[in-house]
């Protein structure tokens, strides 16, 4: 066999065992999808911010409206510190739509196991999209874990993962 077809054969090869891998896994390549910059470069994202609010604050005064970064009230609140995984406030937050009691008091325990809330704090679902040349993030409330209480956006459509919206 001359090398010229022996070389067809091999690059041939390469390509069918490209072909079947990318398209046995939705057109992502292994070695790339696990890097969230080569799968998902462009696309709008959502994770989790949580804000420790003075110990004062009133429920029933506080604004559900989404925000910008820059206008977040309370303080950043370290998660890791306190010994709460990061990733999973941020599946909880990311990709619950309905907020069963069953959902709400599973991330609430990721803050209380072994101890009591000091302050309110208040969980915010923040949303970022490529806007042009720029990336647009806003932060929209959805619990807030009081020492005593828990409440939820009181807005049925900002507590859905796609109704993230800017501030107006």
């Amino acid at each position: 066999m001359g090398f010229p077809k022996r070389a067809l054969q091999i690059v041939g090869g390469v390509l069918v065992v490209y072909a079947l891998l990318v398209a046995t896994h939705l057109g992502e390549f292994w070695p790339f999808s696990i890097y969230p910059m080569f799968s998902q470069a462009g696309n709008p994202w959502t994770r989790a911010m949580v804000r420790e609010m003075p110990s004062q604050t009133d429920p029933d005064t506080l604004s559900w409206d989404a925000v910008s970064l820059q206008s977040l009230p309370g303080a950043s609140y370290p998660l890791a510190p306190k010994g709460v995984n990061q990733n999973d406030v941020a599946n909880y937050v990311s990709k619950t739509d309905q907020w069963s009691d069953e959902r709400v008091q599973g991330l609430r325990s990721l803050f209380t196991k072994g101890r009591s809330l000091s302050a309110p704090l208040l969980v915010f679902r923040v949303r970022g999209e490529l806007n042009s040349d720029s990336v647009g993030v806003t932060a929209t409330p959805v619990l807030l874990f009081a020492p005593d209480t828990t409440r939820i956006n009181p807005s049925p459509a900002a507590r859905t993962v796609a109704s993230t919206s800017p501030p107006s």
